[in-house]
């Protein structure tokens, strides 16, 4: 049996975009006399639809091209993900489903079984969970269908903690008693640069087993906040990877079972690549599919002279062409003459459009106005902020102007401990590194300039400063940030509470104020832009937090 794997871009909602796609593929698989294509979970309304399954219509639609699949699949057999109706009179109205397509008509439905709700998922939101399992029968093979998170019921419910188990039901165990030759598995998992080796592990163990193939398909492209770095592969009946399709693109690959079954693997993990590159991988595509999927292309960035709007500014000029990113320089009298000169010379290096707009006479203005009230008081926060917002003013004002997307520079490390200005530099219709920590920026420029130096060397090394008052560091006001970042990874990725933190060899007084600042910044990150999620746990869908809890 010829087995084609069809990787493909997921536009949420753009069903008639998405079934272009999909037949497409078909076509393709058609044309090499592949016996069977296989797509990814919620192939038809893309994934994740969220309340759009609330509408009646949008399901309906989903079926209508569900139908109209079908009726190409005459002599090729086709698996689809797609939402379908619980015709029963009880539980969810809907279920996450898989179709097997062949002779011109839906010759069964399988259902998912394992429905995440955690982090970023909420599938028990809308769906009813399956009970029945049943194996598929084609061309002398028998085949187990899975949905994603149904090959995932071994991991544990608490931070990786050993013997439990999140999930009471095994799907692989139900079906390997009606005797499958191979798995498919249909999925859509975001990416995460924290689990790309146990994503690998969980269907290599899978096969190991019980002893037979799998086929795993994964969604790639990004929605909104959600990146999929595709990664499909097939393992064999040993456990061993036979083959990985491309990271972070499309790509339709066929393999024969027979081969897959009796040759040796011909990869280790060819097209595996080290966490930088996926990083910026990852960033960049999850920029691009933001802007097409929202019919824009002209991004705007504040260069301060900084490492985190440098960045920002390179991925964005590889995402949607330098042509279509404009950087603005917005200096204050505490500027650094270096910072006007580091952020010329990065716009000069990726070739994109340069403009510098002085705010000091608008902060004049402000102090001016605001005298009679602020009086004799010394200047603090409040005069800093007021800085920040003027910039972010400023920038909206162009973004209004021209049809710009603001492109939001803040990192993960600032956003946890409130070291951001609501309405000034938290401003932006995406946040690009709000799931990076400090560290990993640097790195992330390391990678860069892989090359050739395309951040100023004078970007990365110098110390990090907001530029709000005279001679200000970061470290002013925060430890350094090789402290802070293994601080707030155990705390936020790990959910270590504070005292094992401490016992890891963190002073407890530093801990307690670094969970201090996380916790009472809550309410501005709940104003934030979406976050392109990169990290096991970002700020936004997948950690909610109330905001007046005392913690």
């Amino acid at each position: 049996m010829k087995i084609a794997l069809a990787q493909i871009n997921l536009h949420v909602g753009n069903i008639n975009e998405n079934l272009t796609r999909i037949v497409f593929c078909i076509k393709k698989a058609q044309q090499f006399n592949a016996d069977l294509v296989i797509f990814p979970e919620m192939t038809v309304c893309g994934y994740p639809p969220h309340d759009m399954l609330d509408y009646l219509d949008f399901v309906s639609r989903c079926q209508e091209a569900v139908e109209k699949i079908a009726r190409i699949c005459t002599d090729i057999a086709v698996i689809i993900g797609s939402p379908s109706h619980n015709p029963g009179r009880e539980g969810k109205r809907l279920y996450n489903s898989a179709f097997f397509l062949y002779e011109g008509k839906i010759k069964s439905i399988h259902h998912k079984t394992l429905l995440p709700d955690y982090d970023v998922f909420d599938e028990y939101r809308y769906f009813e969970p399956n009970e029945n399992f049943n194996i598929v029968e084609y061309k002398g093979s028998r085949i187990a269908i899975t949905i994603c998170e149904d090959l995932w019921y071994d991991q544990s419910f608490d931070n990786g903690q050993e013997n439990t188990r999140l999930y009471k039901v095994q799907p692989m165990e139900e079906l390997i008693g009606q005797n499958p030759d191979f798995i498919v598995n249909i999925s859509a998992s975001p990416f995460a640069w924290t689990k790309i080796s146990d994503k690998k592990e969980i269907f290599t163990k899978t096969s190991k087993k019980y002893g037979i193939p799998l086929f795993m398909v994964n969604q790639v492209g990004a929605n909104t906040d959600l990146i999929f770095e595709g990664g499909s592969l097939v393992v064999n009946q040993n456990g061993d990877l036979f083959d990985r399709v491309q990271w972070f693109e499309e790509d339709f690959q066929i393999y024969d079972l027979d081969e897959v079954m009796n040759t040796p693997p011909h990869v280790t993990d060819h097209k595996q690549t080290g966490i930088m590159e996926m990083l910026f991988r990852a960033l960049v595509l999850g920029i691009r599919d933001y802007f097409n999927k929202t019919g824009n292309s002209q991004a705007l960035v504040g260069l301060s002279g900084g490492l985190d709007s440098a960045v920002t500014a390179v991925l964005a000029a590889e995402a949607l062409g330098h042509e279509n990113v404009h950087a603005v320089f917005l200096p204050s009298q505490y500027s650094a003459s270096e910072s006007g000169e580091d952020a010329k010379k990065m716009a000069e290096n990726i070739n994109i459009s340069y403009s510098e707009i002085d705010i000091e006479p608008l902060a004049k203005m402000y102090r001016k106005s605001l005298k009679p009230l602020f009086g004799e008081l010394p200047e603090d926060v409040a005069e800093e902020n007021i800085q920040a917002r003027i910039r972010g003013t400023l920038l909206m004002a162009i973004s209004n102007k021209f049809g710009f997307l603001m492109l939001n520079t803040s990192n993960k490390s600032e956003a946890a401990v409130g070291y951001t200005t609501l309405y000034g530099d938290m401003n932006g219709a995406l946040s690009v590194l709000g799931d990076v920590y400090k560290t990993q920026i640097r790195e992330l420029a390391g990678y860069i300039n892989r090359n050739e130096e395309i951040i100023p060397e004078r970007v990365i090394e110098k110390a990090p400063s907001a530029e709000l008052r005279p001679n200000q560091k970061d470290t002013d006001t925060l430890p350094g940030y090789e402290v802070l970042d293994r601080i707030l990874f155990r705390y936020i990725e790990q959910q270590k509470h504070t005292g094992r933190i401490a016992s890891e060899g963190f002073d407890e007084k530093l801990v307690d104020k670094v969970v201090q600042m996380v916790n009472i910044s809550e309410y501005k990150r709940y104003q934030s832009p979406p976050v392109l999620r990169v990290s096991s746990k970002a700020f936004g869908n997948g950690r909610r937090m109330p905001l007046v809890a005392k913690i």
